[in-house]
């Protein structure tokens, strides 16, 4: 078994070994991972954090041992928490970074790190906070930084930012937590989950106070939410049908 580490700030997941196929999700600076299968210019990888797996270019990340990646599991993350934030190398050289990268692999990776950091503790409280940092962010599938992120990916990511883990898909966030019967009975932070006409799970978002929702829609948005699911004021219109509410946390 190989392993490895991304020493980039945002490289790219895809379904298969191309670089024409569909980016499934992305690898943040400091995210490390098992090498599944690796061919001449690509390797299949299994993150460490939330067990997804998908195809990554051999020259956007770096070759680790197995015991960097056991030390790596057991520590506790430290994460970057701005916007964007910078590490350098031993030449001044400068790599942007994301928030929610992890900083534990620097000296792995003989980088250097200035900006704000702080552990992956629990905090519920803060999840609206967190949430507002993506705000506006175009939506993108697959993606799951402040430039570009999908439903399911600012869930996982505000999560992530305030020690909480959970899965990459909305379907698979949507097995996790304890479901409720009713919005009344949520709290901000809590998950409502949107299936299609199929009845598959196909968006998820975050509920806030007063039956408001933040999610990624076209953008990171913030709509009404009632029984039915997602009211857009703009459009006048329900945009989701909901499925269920989940209490992760």
């Amino acid at each position: 078994m190989q392993y490895g580490i991304c020493n980039l700030g945002i490289v790219p997941i895809r379904f298969e070994p191309s670089d024409t196929s569909e980016m499934v999700t992305q690898a943040l600076y400091g995210d490390y991972f098992k090498v599944l299968e690796q061919r001449k210019k690509w390797s299949r990888i299994r993150f460490a954090y939330d067990k997804y797996e998908g195809w990554i270019d051999n020259k956007q990340y770096l070759e680790i041992e197995e015991s960097n990646y056991i030390d790596l599991s057991k520590s506790e993350m430290n994460l970057s928490k701005d916007l964007i934030e910078f590490v350098s190398d031993d030449a001044d050289n400068l790599y942007p970074i994301p928030a929610g990268s992890n900083l534990n692999g620097l000296s792995l990776l003989n980088h250097h790190f200035d900006g704000i950091a702080s552990t992956s503790k629990r905090a519920k409280d803060n999840i609206i906070k967190s949430s507002f940092l993506y705000l506006n962010a175009p939506y993108l599938w697959g993606g799951k930084t402040p430039f570009g992120i999908d439903c399911s990916g600012f869930t996982q990511m505000v999560y992530k930012l305030n020690g909480y883990k959970i899965l990459r898909d909305a379907s698979q966030q949507a097995k996790q937590g304890e479901a409720l019967s009713f919005i009344e009975e949520s709290e901000p932070g809590d998950l409502a989950f949107f299936d299609n006409a199929e009845g598959i799970i196909t968006h998820v978002g975050i509920i806030m106070e007063d039956n408001y929702i933040i999610h990624a829609h076209g953008k990171v948005r913030i709509d009404r939410l009632d029984h039915s699911g997602i009211y857009n004021i703009e459009k006048n219109i329900h945009t989701h049908k909901l499925r269920v509410i989940k209490k992760i946390i």
